[in-house]
């Protein structure tokens, strides 16, 4: 008699869809974003807008071939004007329909493709932005997540940009102090918030439970500020209290409010 068997469940990747505006992203850093993305699935779908018979965009052309990135030729038709963008938002709707990703992934610093990540993130799409520190903040706030390219890669790294063919090499601050991030008025409040709603009767929210409350009202990552993770960014910060750190069960503590 044969005998019978189960058959294990295959468990579907996270796919999601990489789409770059290349006029207002560096080329240097894209394997650094693909290695980003890996921590929330599979990036399935990859294009890159421009016209690629622009000077400008040289540095891109070895990018693209080692990254399997498909390049989506658009040419200017008007000056001034830039089609690429306008090729990027209606392939981004296509895709939402056609290809049902489960995430986007964004890479510009042009804050015209705020609407769109509006759009995408009411149709229930996660969208993860990466752009340059000069990103307008309304791009920024709109996604799921924004990510800082300058700051991937390490708290203080070298960018080698690409730019008319040739390299150059920049060297990019390291983490932000913990005075000029005392000074951040938006950031403190999000912390002293989230903390506050995590809170036990003494003060103490266990870290995890204050970082998902975050990440569920707010696209800021720590990278952005030169810390990899959240402790890092609460310790510098020298404003609130850790406990049990190097455990599980580490805790932060407004200073102003904690029982000890």
């Amino acid at each position: 008699m044969c005998g019978t068997g189960r058959l294990s469940a295959v468990t579907e990747p996270f796919r999601i869809a990489l789409l770059i505006d290349a006029d207002n992203a560096p080329a240097a850093k894209i394997d650094a974003i693909l290695n980003d993305l890996a921590e929330y699935g599979e990036v399935t779908i990859r294009r890159a807008y421009g016209n690629w018979t622009k000077p400008e965009l040289k540095g891109w052309i070895g990018e693209l071939h080692d990254a399997a990135i498909r390049p989506m030729q658009q040419f200017d038709l008007t000056a001034h004007k830039n089609a690429s963008d306008m090729a990027l938002a209606i392939d981004a709707v296509e895709l939402l329909h056609a290809a049902t990703p489960d995430a986007f992934a964004l890479v510009s610093s042009d804050s015209d493709f705020t609407p769109l990540v509006h759009y995408l993130r009411e149709k229930g799409q996660a969208v993860y932005g990466y752009g340059r520190e000069k990103t307008p903040a309304p791009f920024k706030s709109a996604c799921t997540r924004f990510t800082v390219v300058e700051k991937l890669g390490g708290d203080a790294d070298e960018e080698t940009e690409a730019a008319n063919g040739e390299g150059r090499t920049r060297k990019r601050s390291s983490a932000t102090t913990g005075q000029a991030l005392k000074g951040n008025a938006r950031l403190i409040q999000l912390l002293r918030n989230s903390i506050d709603a995590a809170a036990d009767d003494d003060g103490w929210a266990l870290v995890g439970t204050v970082v998902s409350r975050i990440r569920n009202q707010s696209s800021e990552d720590p990278r952005n500020y030169g810390y990899s993770t959240w402790t890092k960014l609460i310790k510098a910060i020298d404003l609130f209290e850790l406990k049990d750190e190097g455990t599980s069960a580490i805790a932060v503590g407004d200073r102003r409010n904690v029982r000890k």
